[in-house]
């Protein structure tokens, strides 16, 4: 019994493998709409989500699969007092595998720990978020077809972004790859990915605090929102919200092929003219998240 906490539980072979099952599902859907047939998926979010959740449940409905759970704690046990380890144990009586969101960085892990079935870290705080790298990695390879030897442009909210965390860890490992880390010097990228990550690997990255002018290098343009929830002080957010809005105008010196990402929800830091832009691919990327996540549960529940 595997679980999927951090995406460097992952091996860059494993990825790969995901990614192969993901693309043979857009390919051959009907093969694999009774791939999980009986199984039974629980959804435990204590922190609110739209497209994770959704994206999970459709994934299982479309393996054939049912779907229990909830959708936030406080129509859980939870809101009486009860203990993350006590839920996942309880829990994995009723479903075989279990994706759990939860606003404690580490909480999943401790989960994990308590679980007979697989789980899958559907994002704790601003820590991790594997499924959605899984989804970003999809999105590019079926943009780009490779990983190695391209311009990544992280723009906006670099701290609390946990998107943004977990997709340096994942690119780091292959070859070639320049970050360029766009935000504000108060939301720049945390010491430790600067430090563990960057610095001691010896990949190339840029530190700016303007979009426009390392626009025409990137192959990759990946878009944050400045997120309320992870600020104490309601001043530093209204300040900070706006600082990156992308808009026709600003990609006017972009290259012909760039794509432009975004993990959603989008408040205003993409203009809805960008959304006509071929370049955009942040709905294609939604749909890509379904798909590797049955990619995923398929793995974990070790369905051939």
């Amino acid at each position: 019994m595997r679980s999927l906490i951090d995406i460097i539980d992952l091996s860059t072979k494993e990825i790969d493998g995901l990614i192969e099952t993901a693309n043979d599902i857009i390919d051959n859907p009907a093969k694999y709409s009774e791939k999980c047939k009986g199984k039974k998926l629980a959804t435990l979010f204590f922190e609110s989500s739209t497209r994770t959740r959704l994206s999970f449940e459709a994934a299982m409905m479309e393996l054939g699969g049912n779907v229990i759970g909830f959708s936030n704690a406080g129509s859980s046990s939870a809101a009486k007092g009860e203990s993350v380890s006590d839920t996942v144990r309880t829990v994995g009586c009723y479903a075989d595998i279990i994706a759990m969101r939860h606003p404690k960085e580490g909480a999943p892990t401790i989960a994990s720990m308590n679980t007979a079935v697989p789980l899958i870290n559907a994002g704790d705080g601003g820590h991790n978020h594997p499924t959605q790298t899984l989804t970003d990695l999809l999105t590019i390879h079926r943009e780009k077809g490779r990983f190695d030897n391209i311009t990544v442009g992280l723009c906006g909210d670099l701290k609390f972004g946990r998107t943004v965390h977990s997709l340096i860890h994942a690119l780091s490992r292959y070859k070639n790859v320049h970050f360029v880390l766009i935000s504000p010097e108060e939301l720049t990228v945390p010491e430790y990915i600067i430090h563990d990550i960057l610095d001691k690997k010896g990949i190339k990255y840029t530190v700016t605090t303007s979009l426009e002018e390392v626009m025409p290098e990137l192959d990759i343009l990946y878009m944050t929102r400045v997120q309320k929830e992870r600020f104490f002080n309601e001043t530093d957010y209204v300040r900070l919200k706006d600082s990156y809005i992308l808009n026709m105008e600003k990609l006017q010196n972009a290259k012909k092929d760039l794509c432009i990402m975004h993990p959603l929800p989008r408040v205003n830091e993409i203009s809805i003219q960008v959304d006509k832009d071929p370049r955009a691919c942040y709905f294609d990327q939604v749909l890509c998240g379904k798909y590797i996540r049955m990619a995923l549960i398929l793995n974990l529940l070790e369905v051939k």
